[in-house]
């Protein structure tokens, strides 16, 4: 992989531009899905997504971001986040936002002619110049743009802890609310966002993602659909469809509701007759909040997501949380029942899809994605990815090259949740000295430090950090987000 390269995306010979659907789970564990060896077996059945992967081609080595924030800029700039400054999870109050010199997947979109729409959670910022309607997307409608989905309960902590002491008419008005914006306009506040809205939001956003694929099918205009629903971040809700139908509670439940979600969309683009002019993609944004449990109003159900064989959690670099599932369908381009162990990023996604559609790259910044049509279309097994490289804040904290993952903080391997390793919360340190080595083929859960025995492993994941540093020469990065260290004028 070039960590600096940028270039206009290869244009492949096919009979016409399709639509593409690009559906986002959140914090949804590799082991989670019925294809990746969950679903039944995790009290959870996910037949839609599991017939989705029968359909298509699934991904075996996705590799993401360490939480929200950074995942979803990776995913819109084909950058890594700390190029945007989003490489933490942004907070309300702070100056981190997306920078309006930002291009983005809608705005590549966009300029391809395509009709573009988001449904759901954005999470990289609120300013005028950071919200999607500003980078590319005709339609917005969601949660507050620089939010996640627990901020549903923001009123009813406040309340619980009398930390601001106002009536609850009050709080409710100067709460979170769903929002709305087309392009050119501002944001428009719909209604607030409470726990009893989060239950039901995904019902919300998929009708309205049926409604954006009829419309332009109707216009006879190609579209990009950006679906970033809610399963199965915390606090997870149910809706009362959905409530109670799996055996393992809140979380189970978001699962079940989520896959039933992604058949009806599928469900939609069959029945209009675009099956084979639709392109879908389904995958996480990141690893799951295994031990990051939200008991608030669950109940007693915690959100405990599932790693497979892997270690790690939200918001650590290891590899259950950079790792995650990935679904790929196009009937009549991709192949149906394929499975690829190619090295793929989040980042790839941008350039693949240019593409793919016909838009077009920038030339003058870094791009850190690679255009990996080559293995959506079978013409690679390996495609053109060898490795990755993770960051937290203003810290590089580790890589991937080949099979190797590597720590440049120390790394713990027991404790409890995000605190075994270099992530939100942890207790880790920068070391003196090796970087920790890991062979994730040979030992999934990074049990043992190979670093003694396999010394030249190291030379490929510091080939990554040169070629990055090496961009930075003339495309340094803005400042890092940060809300620990302060200093005064």
């Amino acid at each position: 992989m070039g960590a600096a390269g940028a270039a206009a995306a290869p244009a492949h010979a096919q009979a016409a531009r399709p639509n593409v659907v690009f559906i986002l789970a959140d914090n949804v564990g590799y082991g989670d899905m019925g294809a990746y060896g969950g679903g039944e077996l995790r009290g959870a059945p996910t037949p839609r997504t599991d017939q989705m992967a029968r359909e298509g081609l699934r991904l075996t080595q996705f590799l993401v971001e360490p939480a929200c924030t950074p995942s979803r800029a990776a995913l819109m700039t084909g950058q890594y986040s700390i190029r945007n400054g989003l490489s933490l999870i942004i907070v309300p109050g702070t100056p981190a936002t997306l920078s309006g010199k930002a291009f983005t997947m809608g705005d590549m979109f966009h300029a391809a002619g395509y009709a573009t729409a988001i449904y759901g959670k954005w999470h990289l910022g609120s300013e005028p110049q950071s919200l999607p309607t500003a980078h590319g997307f005709d339609e917005f409608y969601g949660i507050p743009p620089d939010t996640s989905w627990d901020s549903a309960a923001y009123v009813d902590t406040i309340e619980m802890t009398h930390s601001i002491e106002a009536p609850p008419g009050a709080l409710l008005a100067k709460g979170p609310h769903v929002v709305e914006a087309t392009a050119g306009s501002a944001l428009r506040q719909v209604k607030p966002y409470t726990l009893a809205v989060r239950a039901e939001i995904d019902n919300e956003l998929t009708a309205k993602s049926i409604d954006f694929i009829k419309r332009q099918h109707a216009a006879g205009k190609p579209f990009f659909l950006y679906l970033p629903f809610s399963m199965a971040h915390f606090p997870n809700r149910p809706s009362k469809e959905f409530e109670g139908k799996s055996r393992i509670g809140n979380y189970g439940d978001k699962l079940m509701e989520g896959d039933f979600h992604v058949g009806q969309v599928l469900d939609t683009i069959k029945q209009l007759g675009i099956d084979n002019d639709t392109l879908v993609i389904f995958c996480s944004d990141n690893g799951p909040s295994a031990y990051m449990a939200h008991e608030f109003g669950n109940l007693g159900s915690t959100d405990f997501g599932n790693s497979g064989p892997f270690r790690g959690e939200l918001g650590e670099v290891t590899e259950g949380s950079v790792r995650t599932f990935a679904f790929i369908r196009w009937p009549g381009h991709v192949a149906a029942n394929t499975t690829s162990n190619a090295m793929f990023s989040i980042m790839d996604f941008l350039p693949t899809l240019a593409g793919v559609a016909g838009g077009k790259m920038p030339t003058d910044r870094p791009i850190d994605g690679v255009d990996q049509s080559d293995v959506l279309f079978g013409r690679s097994a390996t495609g053109r990815r060898e490795g990755l490289l993770s960051f937290i804040g203003p810290d590089l904290v580790a890589a991937r090259w080949k099979q190797w993952r590597v720590y440049f903080t120390d790394i713990y391997p027991t404790g409890v949740g995000p605190q075994r390793a270099p992530g939100l919360g942890s207790a880790s340190a920068p070391m003196a000295g090796y970087p920790k080595v890991f062979n994730i083929e040979m030992d999934p859960h990074e049990d043992r430090n190979v670093g003694a025995v396999f010394g030249w492993s190291a030379e490929g994941p510091l080939k990554e950090v040169e070629a990055y540093e090496k961009s930075l020469k003339g495309h340094p990065n803005p400042p890092a987000p940060n809300i620990t260290v302060f200093r005064g004028e």
